[in-house]
């Protein structure tokens, strides 16, 4: 069983119905008791940092994606779920982070349109499990005006006013991250997304 975590902000559903798609067995969950057993487990998020940080604090899920983490459980974080690994965001300074990934989330930089609401290109600069089987710049949809600043664990990028970080990962962690949504990033995402089933069925 694949844990979404669901702490009660936006559109959690999408990501659970293209995990099924492509054969997954998820399921949203709103207790750290239904995430009980998991063999995998995804954050994704829609909002702002803060308040995304507050309810899933208030819901005890931050401590079961800290175990999922601590435990080599495959985890992924999708948009504002990948922002909330880092240490803090610029978007809502004095709020601490889940601190999975060293780092700070910051504005994108530049005279470009924030958010950026756009398909483009990744730049994958180190592949990892989740990115077999993809095309070497696969175009995939984001919605964001904020994104963790480079640091070792960035293995992908998409140039939006320079390099913007797209993806992170820990492949000998099983934890993976995505500012873009593959959920909504036709094949390519769906492709991400069955990679990612694959590892919890390890």
């Amino acid at each position: 069983m694949i844990a979404v975590l669901d702490y009660g902000i936006g559109n959690l559903r999408s990501a659970e119905k293209a995990l099924q798609r492509v054969g997954g067995d998820a399921h949203l969950v709103t207790t750290a008791e239904a995430a009980a057993g998991a063999t995998g487990v995804v954050l994704p998020g829609v909002g702002a940092f803060g308040r995304c940080m507050e309810a899933l604090r208030a819901s005890g899920l931050d401590a079961v994606a800290k175990e999922a983490v601590g435990n080599g459980t495959p985890f992924l974080a999708i948009c504002i779920g990948m922002q909330m690994l880092y240490d803090e965001s610029e978007e809502d300074p004095g709020v601490p982070g889940l601190g999975i990934l060293p780092g700070v989330v910051r504005l994108i930089p530049g005279d470009v349109k924030r958010p950026q609401m756009q398909w483009n290109q990744l730049d994958i600069a180190k592949p990892t499990a989740l990115t077999v089987g993809l095309t070497d710049r696969p175009w995939v949809y984001f919605v964001h005006s904020y994104a963790p600043e480079a640091t070792d664990d960035v293995v992908a990028t998409c140039e939006y006013g320079g390099p913007v970080t797209a993806m992170a990962a820990r492949d000998d962690e099983r934890v993976w991250a995505t500012q873009f949504h593959p959920e909504k990033s036709g094949a390519a995402g769906l492709e991400l997304l069955q990679n990612f089933v694959a590892a919890c069925s390890d």
